[in-house]
């Protein structure tokens, strides 16, 4: 029988490539699957999970509110921010009132960074001055003026002091603060609901064990997600996979889950999203 060739989307990142790296070598057995990966940004992913483009996909856990009734969460594949998340910085301090005031780069709208930032600042996009840049020229932004507070993701955030710039808001950590020590739910993994659920379940059980093998097999897996871990060493890119490749990743658990429905929720009765809603969960 001729194996089922499904799209795999994902991000060109060190966290993504470390996850997927059994089944990009092909070491891992897939029978019945074969997986076309498609490397682009997470903004790109957003916007194609909009129009039902790929069969599997990473997505931000913001843009999950436009796209879910057409996929479903995977239960693994977790992006949280448990103490750390995306930060605000900028050539100098600046309080939450004055970043209301300035312009800010930022990776996406469709991004959890840029939803985060909403819920932080108390305001819609609406009454905010910003500019989308590519996640991975945000710093040049900030360095040339072109805006004064870049909201950072990936590995910016433990390379920002190389850029000379500061800290003015770790949004992992405030959430953390706000909301019982829960981790700040940012990326997470989809299928498309034109999957039968046996199909579905069957691909997560493979995504699962994917990630179970880059866990286990750390070292090579490491050394595989390097080719994408810009301006970072072995070491750095080790400790940035580490903060979002683990256990949240494995499975969200009921305290990720719980997670996801305080964001979402909080973002619809801030009137941040357009409807409240119901996690569906591939079972």
């Amino acid at each position: 029988m001729q194996a089922k060739l499904l799209t795999l989307g994902h991000s060109p990142d060190p966290d993504d490539a470390f996850m997927f790296y059994g089944l990009a070598r092909g070491l891992l057995p897939t029978p019945g699957y074969q997986f076309e990966h498609v490397l682009q940004d997470i903004q790109t992913l957003n916007e194609r999970a909009t129009r039902g483009e790929l069969d599997i996909s990473a997505i931000s856990i913001h843009a999950y509110a436009y796209v879910s009734g057409n996929y479903a969460l995977l239960p693994s594949g977790a992006s949280m921010g448990d103490g750390y998340g995306p930060m605000l910085v900028a050539k100098q301090p600046f309080s939450r009132a004055q970043i209301r005031q300035r312009k800010i780069a930022v990776p996406g709208t469709m991004t959890s960074a840029f939803l985060a930032l909403q819920l932080w600042l108390g305001c819609p996009a609406r009454e905010l001055h910003f500019e989308v840049v590519p996640f991975d020229q945000i710093f040049q932004a900030v360095r040339q003026d072109r805006a004064e507070v870049g909201l950072i993701i990936h590995e910016g955030q433990l390379t920002y002091q190389n850029e000379g710039l500061v800290v003015c808001e770790d949004l992992g950590q405030w959430w953390g603060r706000e909301n019982d020590g829960l981790p700040l739910p940012l990326g997470g993994n989809v299928i498309h609901k034109r999957f039968a659920p046996a199909v579905r379940r069957e691909v997560s059980d493979l995504l699962t064990r994917s990630i179970q093998f880059s866990l286990d097999h750390r070292p090579a897996a490491v050394q595989h997600a390097l080719q994408y871990a810009r301006d970072m060493g072995r070491d750095l890119a080790d400790q940035f996979v580490g903060m979002y490749v683990n256990h949240w990743t494995l499975d969200y658990g009921a305290k990720g889950r719980e997670s996801i429905r305080r964001f979402l929720g909080r973002a619809f009765e801030r009137q941040l999203i357009p409807h409240r809603q119901e996690l569906e969960f591939v079972s």
